[in-house]
C-alpha cells in the first residue's frame, strides 16, 4: 500500500499566495490558498491510500484534514521540509502539493492503482519548471535535499537527481501551479467547478462591478 502526504501551510493573508497580490488582496490571495487547500483534501478523497498525511505549517487545521495524519514541517528550507518527510517514511509515497486545486483522482491513478513493478519513483511536471508530485517505492530525503527549490528549473534537478540514482522514474501528467494571477484564471477555466474557480470568480466579478 501507498502512503500519500499532502503539503500545505495556513492560509494566511501576507503568507499564502502572495504572488496574487496585486491584483488581489493579500486577504484575498489568502481566501484562495484556502480553497485551493480545500480542492486538493477533496480531490484525493477517493485515492486508496494505506495512510493519509498533511505535512502542515501552522495552527489551524483545513477543515478536511480529519482522518490525517499531522505532521509539522522541520524547520529549514523547502528542500528540507521535504527530505525530511521522506526520511521519515518507510512505505512507498507519493508527495503532492495544494497549488494544483485542478488535480484529481485520475492524476494520481498511475500509482495508486497499483505501482508497476518497472517504477520506482513518480514524478509530476508543473508548467512553471517545478514539480506538483513526487514519488519514492524507496522514500530517500537525500533525494530532494539539495535541489534548488522554486525555479524555473527545480523539476529539470529533481527530475536528474532521481535518474542519477538509478531510479526509474514513471510520468505524471503535467499540470499548472498556481503562482500568478494569469496561472490562476487559467486553472480555474480548467476545473471551473472547483471552490476556487468559484471564488476567484468572485473576487474578479467585485472588481468590474
Amino acid at each position: 500500500m501507498i502512503d500519500l502526504v499532502v503539503i500545505a501551510k495556513e492560509p494566511l493573508p501576507g503568507r499564502a499566495k502572495t504572488r496574487l497580490h496585486p491584483p488581489l488582496s493579500l486577504e484575498e490571495a489568502a481566501e484562495l490558498a484556502a480553497a485551493a487547500i480545500d480542492d486538493t483534501l477533496a480531490a484525493v478523497a477517493d485515492v486508496p491510500a494505506a495512510r493519509r498525511i498533511l505535512l502542515f505549517d501552522g495552527a489551524r487545521l483545513p477543515p478536511r484534514a480529519a482522518g490525517y495524519q499531522v505532521v509539522p514541517q522541520s524547520s529549514g528550507e523547502l528542500d528540507a521540509r521535504l527530505g525530511a518527510i521522506f526520511d521519515e517514511l518507510t512505505a512507498p509515497c507519493v508527495l503532492i502539493g495544494m497549488d494544483t486545486p485542478q488535480v484529481t483522482a485520475e492524476h494520481l491513478a498511475p500509482a495508486f492503482d497499483g505501482w508497476p513493478d518497472d517504477v520506482d519513483a513518480w514524478f509530476g511536471a508543473a508548467t512553471d519548471g517545478g514539480y506538483w508530485a513526487l514519488g519514492m517505492r524507496n522514500p530517500r530525503g537525500d533525494l530532494i535535499r539539495g535541489v534548488p527549490m522554486s525555479r524555473s528549473d527545480t523539476g529539470r534537478h529533481q527530475l536528474a537527481r532521481l535518474r542519477g540514482a538509478g531510479l526509474r522514474v514513471g510520468m505524471l501528467p503535467t499540470l499548472t501551479d498556481v503562482d500568478t494571477i494569469d496561472d490562476a484564471v487559467s486553472v480555474a477555466r480548467t476545473a471551473p467547478d472547483t471552490a476556487f474557480a468559484r471564488r476567484l470568480s468572485e473576487l474578479l466579478a467585485s472588481r468590474d462591478a
